[in-house]
């Protein structure tokens, strides 16, 4: 198969492209989303892997775009990043999965694999929205762990008094 691999981490990108070439494909690399874009326009990639955060355009962009110019292409977003609403964008938009670094180089085939055996193309999902309250949360846990779970940092960061972030971590995460 060959394989579009967009990715600004040029160490991350470079082991990549071996592992899946040791395995059997062709992989062309591009360090930018702008980059990978101009490389599906001019030659026939299969499939591609989209780093979400990319210079110049990321991931989401470069998807949304290369969704229009070829429907088909199969393409799993990368991302280190990992949030439910940017996953329910780029499944909205056509990818086949979105993945959170570090992630095995035989789970990133088993999509694609998985697709081309049924000869499946990617097809846009519609997904419903989560709610404001799970929003909420997983937005005050990605805080907590960029502070390293100091509760009176978060609580600078997010506005909120420190008590009334406690009274929001004592509750349950609302039902998906």
């Amino acid at each position: 198969m060959r394989i579009l691999l967009a990715d600004d981490d040029d160490v991350f990108r470079q082991r990549l492209a071996r592992a899946l070439g040791e395995r059997g494909h062709e992989v062309i690399q591009a360090a930018t989303g702008k980059e990978a874009l101009a490389l599906t326009l001019a030659g026939a990639p299969e499939a591609a892997l989209l780093d979400l955060k990319m210079p110049e355009m990321n991931g989401l962009e470069a998807l949304r775009h290369m969704m229009l110019a070829r429907p088909a292409l199969a393409v799993v977003i990368l991302t280190g990043y990992g949030s439910i609403p940017t996953a329910m964008e780029a499944v909205r938009l056509g990818a086949l999965d979105y993945l959170i670094k570090p992630t095995d180089v035989d789970r990133i085939l088993d999509v694609f694999l998985n697709l081309h055996d049924r000869g499946q193309a990617a097809t846009p999902v519609d997904m419903a929205l989560p709610s404001l309250e799970m929003v909420e949360w997983e937005y005050i846990q990605r805080v907590l762990v960029d502070c390293d779970h100091n509760i009176s940092e978060a609580a600078r960061m997010l506005g909120l008094h420190r008590r009334s972030l406690q009274r929001k971590l004592q509750k349950y995460p609302p039902p998906r």
